[in-house]
Protein backbone atom coordinates (compact mmCIF):
# COMPACT_ATOMS: atom_id res chain seq x y z
CA UNK A 1 0.00 0.00 0.00
CA UNK A 2 1.17 3.45 -0.82
CA UNK A 3 0.00 6.67 0.97
CA UNK A 4 0.70 10.50 0.48
CA UNK A 5 0.83 12.26 3.21
CA UNK A 6 -0.67 15.67 2.62
CA UNK A 7 -0.46 18.60 4.98
CA UNK A 8 1.16 22.24 5.50
CA UNK A 9 4.67 22.39 6.61
CA UNK A 10 4.80 21.80 10.47
CA UNK A 11 1.75 19.74 10.73
CA UNK A 12 3.88 16.59 11.49
CA UNK A 13 3.58 14.43 8.61
CA UNK A 14 7.51 13.76 9.30
CA UNK A 15 7.22 12.49 12.68
CA UNK A 16 4.08 10.33 11.99
CA UNK A 17 5.99 8.87 8.93
CA UNK A 18 8.28 8.04 10.45
CA UNK A 19 6.48 6.35 13.63
CA UNK A 20 4.32 4.27 11.17
CA UNK A 21 7.01 3.10 8.88
CA UNK A 22 9.06 2.03 12.06
CA UNK A 23 6.31 -0.41 13.11
CA UNK A 24 4.25 -0.92 9.84
CA UNK A 25 7.18 -1.17 7.49
CA UNK A 26 6.64 1.48 5.40
CA UNK A 27 9.41 3.29 3.15
CA UNK A 28 9.45 6.83 4.44
CA UNK A 29 10.04 8.50 1.45
CA UNK A 30 10.59 12.36 2.58
CA UNK A 31 11.57 15.12 -0.07
CA UNK A 32 12.76 17.28 2.49
CA UNK A 33 15.73 14.49 3.71
CA UNK A 34 16.11 13.66 0.18
CA UNK A 35 17.21 17.52 -1.19
CA UNK A 36 18.75 18.55 2.67
CA UNK A 37 20.90 15.53 1.72
CA UNK A 38 21.56 16.55 -2.17
CA UNK A 39 22.27 20.26 -0.29
CA UNK A 40 24.66 18.68 2.13
CA UNK A 41 26.16 16.81 -0.67
CA UNK A 42 26.72 20.12 -2.53
CA UNK A 43 26.11 17.79 -5.75
CA UNK A 44 24.81 19.98 -8.65
CA UNK A 45 21.02 19.13 -7.93
CA UNK A 46 21.80 19.87 -4.60
CA UNK A 47 23.50 24.03 -4.83
CA UNK A 48 20.55 24.47 -7.81
CA UNK A 49 17.85 22.91 -4.90
CA UNK A 50 19.01 25.15 -2.22
CA UNK A 51 18.51 28.44 -3.89
CA UNK A 52 14.77 26.98 -4.24
CA UNK A 53 14.74 26.33 -0.41
CA UNK A 54 16.36 29.23 1.24
CA UNK A 55 13.53 31.72 -0.48
CA UNK A 56 10.82 29.45 0.70
CA UNK A 57 9.75 27.75 -2.67
CA UNK A 58 9.23 24.75 -4.39
CA UNK A 59 11.81 23.06 -6.09
CA UNK A 60 10.76 22.33 -9.96
CA UNK A 61 9.10 19.03 -10.51
CA UNK A 62 11.76 17.24 -12.91
CA UNK A 63 13.89 17.38 -10.22
CA UNK A 64 11.80 16.09 -7.43
CA UNK A 65 10.12 13.50 -9.69
CA UNK A 66 13.90 11.90 -11.00
CA UNK A 67 14.40 12.03 -6.96
CA UNK A 68 11.75 9.76 -6.31
CA UNK A 69 12.23 7.36 -8.88
CA UNK A 70 15.49 6.96 -7.94
CA UNK A 71 14.83 5.71 -4.21
CA UNK A 72 11.37 3.98 -4.90
CA UNK A 73 11.68 0.47 -3.86
CA UNK A 74 10.46 -2.06 -6.58
CA UNK A 75 7.16 -3.52 -4.58
CA UNK A 76 5.90 -0.48 -3.34
CA UNK A 77 4.67 0.07 0.23
CA UNK A 78 5.62 3.46 0.47
CA UNK A 79 4.68 6.72 2.59
CA UNK A 80 5.48 10.04 0.16
CA UNK A 81 6.05 12.75 2.71
CA UNK A 82 5.80 16.35 1.35
CA UNK A 83 5.41 14.97 -2.22
CA UNK A 84 3.31 15.73 -4.46
CA UNK A 85 2.82 19.40 -3.82
CA UNK A 86 1.17 20.09 -6.76
CA UNK A 87 -1.64 18.91 -9.41
CA UNK A 88 0.89 18.50 -12.00
CA UNK A 89 3.02 16.80 -9.47
CA UNK A 90 0.75 14.25 -8.29
CA UNK A 91 -0.54 13.40 -12.14
CA UNK A 92 2.93 13.12 -12.59
CA UNK A 93 3.24 10.49 -9.79
CA UNK A 94 0.33 8.43 -10.71
CA UNK A 95 2.21 8.25 -14.04
CA UNK A 96 5.39 6.93 -12.62
CA UNK A 97 3.95 4.58 -10.58
CA UNK A 98 1.27 3.23 -12.83
CA UNK A 99 4.34 2.29 -14.89
CA UNK A 100 5.41 0.49 -12.11
CA UNK A 101 2.04 -1.48 -11.67
CA UNK A 102 1.48 0.93 -8.34
CA UNK A 103 -1.02 3.13 -7.65
CA UNK A 104 -1.42 5.90 -4.54
CA UNK A 105 -3.99 4.17 -2.17
CA UNK A 106 -4.72 6.44 0.60
CA UNK A 107 -3.73 10.45 1.01
CA UNK A 108 -4.17 11.53 4.77
CA UNK A 109 -4.72 15.32 5.44
CA UNK A 110 -2.99 16.84 8.36
CA UNK A 111 -5.39 20.09 9.38
CA UNK A 112 -3.35 22.51 10.98
CA UNK A 113 -4.02 26.11 12.22
CA UNK A 114 -1.40 28.60 10.14
CA UNK A 115 -0.46 30.62 14.01
CA UNK A 116 0.13 27.12 15.53
CA UNK A 117 2.58 26.48 12.59
CA UNK A 118 4.77 29.44 12.81
CA UNK A 119 4.95 28.78 16.60
CA UNK A 120 5.97 25.17 15.84
CA UNK A 121 8.72 26.12 13.20
CA UNK A 122 10.29 29.38 14.07
CA UNK A 123 10.60 27.64 17.11
CA UNK A 124 12.28 25.09 16.01
CA UNK A 125 16.01 24.39 16.13
CA UNK A 126 18.57 21.93 14.94
CA UNK A 127 22.03 20.45 15.91
CA UNK A 128 24.43 20.29 13.56
CA UNK A 129 26.59 17.86 14.65
CA UNK A 130 24.22 14.82 15.77
CA UNK A 131 20.75 16.00 13.99
CA UNK A 132 18.63 16.17 17.16
CA UNK A 133 15.33 18.46 16.80
CA UNK A 134 14.42 20.84 19.64
CA UNK A 135 11.64 23.51 20.12
CA UNK A 136 12.10 26.36 21.80
CA UNK A 137 8.55 26.51 23.23
CA UNK A 138 7.47 22.32 23.58
CA UNK A 139 10.82 20.35 23.39
CA UNK A 140 13.64 23.10 24.46
CA UNK A 141 16.98 21.88 25.35
CA UNK A 142 18.51 21.82 28.95
CA UNK A 143 20.61 24.93 28.28
CA UNK A 144 19.79 28.24 26.24
CA UNK A 145 19.86 26.43 22.55
CA UNK A 146 22.95 24.12 23.52
CA UNK A 147 22.22 20.46 22.53
CA UNK A 148 21.64 17.58 25.18
CA UNK A 149 23.11 15.47 23.57
CA UNK A 150 26.63 16.60 22.35
CA UNK A 151 26.87 20.26 23.26
CA UNK A 152 26.55 22.00 20.03
CA UNK A 153 25.39 25.21 19.79
CA UNK A 154 21.88 24.86 17.88
CA UNK A 155 20.78 26.41 14.67
CA UNK A 156 18.06 27.50 13.30
CA UNK A 157 17.37 26.05 9.70
CA UNK A 158 17.21 29.00 7.05
CA UNK A 159 13.23 27.99 6.12
CA UNK A 160 12.61 27.65 9.90
CA UNK A 161 12.78 31.75 9.87
CA UNK A 162 9.20 33.20 10.26
CA UNK A 163 9.29 35.23 7.48
CA UNK A 164 9.94 31.56 5.58
CA UNK A 165 7.75 30.10 7.30
CA UNK A 166 5.12 32.22 6.58
CA UNK A 167 6.29 32.72 2.66
CA UNK A 168 5.63 28.39 2.73
CA UNK A 169 2.51 28.73 4.13
CA UNK A 170 1.21 31.04 1.42
CA UNK A 171 2.85 28.62 -1.27
CA UNK A 172 1.41 26.09 0.05
CA UNK A 173 -2.05 27.15 0.20
CA UNK A 174 -1.58 28.89 -3.31
CA UNK A 175 -0.02 25.60 -4.75
CA UNK A 176 -0.72 23.16 -2.61
CA UNK A 177 -4.63 23.43 -1.43
CA UNK A 178 -5.59 22.60 -4.85
CA UNK A 179 -4.49 18.71 -4.25
CA UNK A 180 -6.61 18.43 -1.47
CA UNK A 181 -9.99 18.47 -4.03
CA UNK A 182 -7.67 16.46 -6.67
CA UNK A 183 -7.54 13.44 -4.38
CA UNK A 184 -11.45 14.17 -2.73
CA UNK A 185 -12.66 13.60 -6.28
CA UNK A 186 -10.49 10.21 -6.50
CA UNK A 187 -12.08 9.10 -3.05
CA UNK A 188 -8.93 9.25 -1.36
CA UNK A 189 -8.85 11.73 1.05
CA UNK A 190 -8.82 11.41 4.84
CA UNK A 191 -8.54 14.02 6.97
CA UNK A 192 -6.84 14.39 10.36
CA UNK A 193 -7.02 16.51 12.78
CA UNK A 194 -3.02 17.26 13.56
CA UNK A 195 -3.41 20.01 16.64
CA UNK A 196 -3.27 16.93 19.18
CA UNK A 197 -0.36 15.40 20.85
CA UNK A 198 1.65 13.36 19.00
CA UNK A 199 0.10 10.17 20.76
CA UNK A 200 -3.34 11.09 19.89
CA UNK A 201 -2.27 11.91 16.50
CA UNK A 202 -0.47 8.57 15.65
CA UNK A 203 -3.53 6.38 17.37
CA UNK A 204 -5.91 7.91 14.80
CA UNK A 205 -3.59 7.39 12.18
CA UNK A 206 -2.91 3.86 13.04
CA UNK A 207 -6.52 2.78 13.22
CA UNK A 208 -7.31 4.82 9.17
CA UNK A 209 -3.72 2.80 7.96
CA UNK A 210 -5.32 -0.58 9.42
CA UNK A 211 -8.67 -0.32 8.19
CA UNK A 212 -7.77 0.42 4.72
CA UNK A 213 -5.12 -2.30 4.80
CA UNK A 214 -7.68 -4.02 5.41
Amino acid sequence: MNLVFLGPPGAGKGTQAKKLSGDLGFVHISTGDILRDAVSKGTALGRKAKEYIDRGELVPDDLMIALIEEVLPPGGGVIFDGFPRTIPQAKALDDLLEGKRMAVDGVILFDLEDEEIVKRLAGRRTCPSCGAVYNLVYNPPGKDEICDRCGTKLIQREDDHEEVVRKRLQVYRDQTAPLIDYYAQKNKLIRLDAGRPIDEVYADLLRIVNEKRH
